[in-house]
């Protein structure tokens, strides 16, 4: 039972940016409900990340307008530039502009140089993270909530705060997984025991406060 809700969860949250506006707002926020309780972020930091990206999109379509397609994930302040743009500068510049967006730490520029890409290969890209993402939790080696999982143009970037078996194993998921063409390893390694400690710190924040009689 654990299982199933789990992957609708996830899958939820992989099909969600595709219908913005067609979804009601209310299962929006009780998938966004549900990660947040069992993501090793503290919540105030989930949020931040959020605001960086919106930001960070804002800003640069600002000065770039229409004529690049940029995927920004925000995790842990850390924002991963995916997609394409016109030029070298182009891409120079969507980095400079995003590391001026307040409280990002580092920027991770993978923007390509060229045509922006059909709705059919952005398709085909949600489709591998849904299918990495289902891989993932017969694994049993670690939770898919803890793995940020973003596609372009089939190659698969992985973000996260996991330990190094976790780690390994998400890698092995995504490598052996049918259309994915290459890895890219973003992610953060922390001690078993800071992974207790973060785990246990979101399951009491996750937890409904009793509500005090008079």
């Amino acid at each position: 039972m654990r299982k199933h809700m789990l992957v609708g969860v996830l899958l939820g949250a992989t099909i969600l940016p595709a219908l913005q506006g067609c979804v009601p707002a209310v299962v929006a926020g009780a998938t966004a409900g549900a990660l947040a309780t069992m993501d090793r972020r503290s919540l105030g930091t989930q949020t931040e990340d959020e605001t960086i990206e919106w930001k960070a999109s804002a800003r640069v379509s600002e000065k770039l307008g229409d004529t690049a397609h940029i995927n920004y994930t925000s995790y842990d302040r850390k924002v991963l530039l995916t997609g394409e743009v016109n030029s070298a500068e182009d891409k120079a510049e969507a980095e400079r502009i995003v590391s001026l967006v307040p409280n990002v730490a580092a920027v991770l520029n993978e923007l390509a140089v060229g045509p922006v890409s059909s709705f059919s290969d952005r398709s085909n890209d949600s489709f591998i993270t849904s299918k990495v993402k289902s891989r993932s939790l017969d694994t049993g080696k670690f939770n898919p909530v803890h793995i940020k999982v973003v596609t372009e143009a089939g190659v698969v970037y992985l973000m996260g705060l996991v330990t190094q078996p976790e780690a390994d194993a998400a890698i092995k998921v995504a490598r052996t997984t049918g259309g994915v063409k290459k890895v890219v390893n973003l992610f953060d390694i922390i001690t078993p025991a800071k992974a207790r400690e973060l785990d246990i710190a979101q399951s009491k924040n996750g937890q409904p406060t009793e509500e005090k009689k008079p």
